[in-house]
């Protein structure tokens, strides 16, 4: 009877285990990143090699040491860091060994940093003459005098 009892008690261990084994089963090991970033503002990107961008990305704006910075948060939970420049070349790397590499296209900035690419809406400033003022500030008599 006691080879018995050790059976049946068996049998109830495995029992009891049964709903662990098949979430186990159904588990891939690796858990499934979000398809979009946690935060409130979110950008077009494209990520870890990937070829279509979406609006995936969340970006988060800070200020350190009086520069304006850029963080992209992954939805993988992976994050960059960015300085927008003030001399109209956009952004840049804060940190790492990539260098950023930029484009203006329809109002947006294009941005490839490695196998990531992000786009992100950009104003467009015109640059100053020789004066200080932008072209579009001087009137057709302050050219005219100009030249």
């Amino acid at each position: 009877m006691a080879r018995g009892a050790a059976v049946v008690g068996l049998s109830r261990g495995v029992l009891a285990l049964l709903p662990l084994i098949a979430l186990v089963a159904c588990s891939s090991g690796k858990p499934q990143a979000p398809a979009t970033a946690e935060g409130a503002d979110h950008i077009a990107c494209a990520v870890g090699g990937a070829q279509k961008l979406t609006e995936a990305c969340a970006v988060e704006r800070g200020e350190v040491d009086g520069k304006l910075m850029l963080v992209v948060h992954h939805p993988d939970g992976a994050f960059r860091r960015f300085e927008v420049l003030t001399d109209g070349r956009g952004i840049a790397v804060a940190d790492g060994a990539d260098e950023a590499v930029t484009a203006l296209r329809d109002g947006s900035l294009d941005v490839s940093v490695g196998t990531d690419r992000y786009v992100f809406p950009a104003k467009v400033r015109p640059r100053p003459d020789a004066t200080g003022e932008t072209d579009v500030q001087r009137t057709d008599a302050q050219r005219s005098d100009a030249n």
